[in-house]
C-alpha cells in the first residue's frame, strides 16, 4: 500500500512509519513546509491518508498558541479535504487524528463512543480545559464537514499512545518515575487512557482493513485507571517505591515552569475502545501492567540499562 502521513514526523508518526514500513509498505510524511501542490501530487493514488498534522499541546495556552493549536489542527484538515475531494484517484480511507480530550471529565462511568457524554462548560471546568474540547470538536467538525464519497472517514479519538522512544510521553512519565518524582499527581482519583503503540498501530491496521468503520473511534486499553494506580504500576516495573505526590498547587507550579499546562494531568480521561471491542479486536496489551513491564524494558535496552 501506499500510506501518507501529513504530520508523520512526531511520535505517533514515526511510531506508523515503523510499523508500516516493517510491514513492505510505501510510507510518505508529509509537512507543513511543503506546497498544497506537493500534498496532492503525494496523495494522488495512494491508499491511505493518516492526517496527524498539528501544533503540539505540550506548551502554555496562551493567546497565540490556542490560536496556533487551533489553526493547525482546523486549517490542515481543510486543506485535505479540499485537496482530496479534487484528486482524480483520492485514497480509499482517510484516518484524521482526534482526541480522547473530546469526552467530559469522569471519575464515575467509562466513555465509549455510543455512550460517551462529550465535554464543554461542566460547572467548575477550568478554561483550559474547555479550550482542549472547543479545539477537538472543531477538529472533527472541520474532519467531516466536507464530502468525499470516495474516501471512507475514521476520526481516531486517541488515548495517551505510549511508546519507548527518547521524548515520547511514556519517556516523560519514566523520567519522573527515575527521579523520584513519579508519585500521585493531584486528587491521584483521575483517570488516565493509554494505549501500548503496538496495539494503536494493530488498531489502525483493522481501521484499514475494515472498510465497515467509518465515524468515530476510541483507540485505547480496555482498561483505564486512576493516576494513583497507574504511578504505583510504573514505579513497580522500574523498581522502586519512592515517588513524592505532587498536590494540585505544585502540579500547576510545575507545569508553569516547565511550559506546559496543568490539563494534560488533572483532567480524567475514562475512555474505552467499544467499536474495537464490538470488532473483535484482541490487545496484546490489555492490562497496564503488563503494558508498562514490556515498555520499561523497551526502554533500559534503547538506553543500554539493566
Amino acid at each position: 500500500m501506499k500510506i501518507v502521513i501529513p504530520g508523520g514526523r512526531g511520535q505517533v508518526g514515526h511510531i506508523l512509519t515503523r510499523h508500516f514500513q516493517t510491514q513492505g509498505h510505501d510510507v510518505s510524511a508529509l509537512t507543513r513546509h511543503q506546497s498544497p501542490g506537493d500534498w496532492a501530487n503525494t496523495l494522488e493514488q495512494s491508499d491511505v491518508c493518516i492526517n496527524l498534522a498539528g501544533r503540539s499541546v505540550n506548551c502554555r495556552y496562551h493567546a497565540a498558541n490556542r490560536r496556533a493549536i487551533f489553526d493547525s489542527r482546523i486549517d490542515t484538515t481543510r486543506l485535505l479535504n479540499r485537496i482530496i475531494a479534487e484528486l482524480p484517484h483520492p485514497p480509499r480511507l482517510w484516518l484524521n487524528a482526534s482526541t480522547a480530550t473530546i469526552y467530559r471529565h469522569a471519575l464515575d462511568r467509562p466513555m465509549d463512543e455510543a455512550t460517551g457524554e462529550l465535554g464543554g462548560r461542566e460547572a467548575g471546568a477550568p478554561d483550559t480545559w474547555n479550550f482542549s474540547i472547543d479545539v477537538a470538536k472543531g477538529w472533527e467538525a472541520a474532519f467531516f464537514e466536507t464530502p468525499t464519497p470516495r474516501t471512507r472517514k475514521v476520526a481516531m479519538r486517541s488515548a495517551l499512545t505510549l511508546s519507548p522512544d527518547n521524548g515520547g510521553i511514556f519517556d516523560v512519565l519514566l523520567g519522573l518515575v527515575r527521579h523520584g518524582l513519579g508519585g500521585t499527581q493531584g486528587p491521584a482519583t483521575q483517570f488516565v487512557s493509554w494505549i501500548h503503540e503496538f496495539d494503536f498501530a494493530r488498531a489502525v491496521d483493522l481501521l484499514i482493513a475494515r472498510e465497515d468503520f467509518t465515524g468515530v473511534v476510541n483507540l485505547a486499553s480496555p482498561n483505564p485507571l486512576p493516576n494513583a494506580d497507574f504511578l504505583r504500576v510504573l514505579r513497580h516495573e522500574w523498581g522502586t517505591r519512592i515517588g513524592l505526590p505532587a498536590p494540585p498547587w505544585l502540579i500547576e507550579i510545575g507545569t508553569w515552569m516547565m511550559r506546559t499546562e496543568s490539563e494534560l494531568v488533572l483532567k480524567s480521561r475514562r475512555v474505552v475502545p467499544g467499536r474495537l471491542l464490538a470488532a473483535g479486536f484482541q490487545f496484546q496489551f490489555p492490562d497496564w501492567a503488563q503494558a508498562a513491564r514490556d515498555l520499561v524494558a523497551r526502554w533500559r535496552d534503547g538506553n543500554q540499562l539493566r
